[in-house]
């Protein structure tokens, strides 16, 4: 019976710490792009889309405003009987106010809400980054020091073979 055990092959350790390696920084690549399009929506929802709709909401008024001129001109001009055309495009433009109305008020709701909805998510992505950061790091580390001892075991001269018989 062999009072040492013989290591032939320390590669697997190496190419697991390597591929820990790799997982580790593309993680951490992954994490860095989900905060940053995080940002990035916060940003869209919470100043782009308001002031979207304020603009929209503008343009649409005015719209609705020379649509209702041209109804008013149409009623009372002597040669148009029928101002439906008018009426329909004044409806039309109403719609697409109302919509732009609502659109801007949802988009506020949702400027307020972003972040305690992301928030609790976001978190989640930050102790992510924090295990990545020390405990696989400790691990990276532990690795070699296992390589370390192996080589140094693997070294070591037997002993020699006692002869008790």
């Amino acid at each position: 019976m062999a009072d040492q055990a013989r290591i032939s092959n320390l590669d697997s350790i190496e190419a697991f710490r390597a591929a820990l390696i790799i997982f580790i920084s593309k993680t951490q690549q992954v994490l860095d792009s989900v905060q940053d399009s995080v940002k990035k929506t916060r940003g869209w929802v919470q100043t782009e889309q308001p002031a979207y709709w304020q603009q929209q909401i503008r343009m649409r008024q005015k719209k609705l405003d020379q649509a209702q001129q041209e109804l008013m001109s149409a009623r009372m001009s002597e040669f148009v009987d029928n101002p439906a055309a008018q009426q329909m495009a004044v409806r039309k433009a109403r719609a697409a106010l109302e919509e732009a109305q609502a659109k801007a008020e949802r988009t506020k709701a949702w400027g307020r809400d972003f972040d305690r909805t992301v928030d609790p998510l976001a978190r989640k992505t930050d102790s992510l980054r924090d295990y990545l950061e020390t405990d696989l790091a400790k691990a990276v580390a532990y690795l070699v020091e296992i390589q370390k001892i192996l080589q140094a075991y693997n070294e070591t001269p037997a002993p020699p073979a006692s002869s008790d018989s």
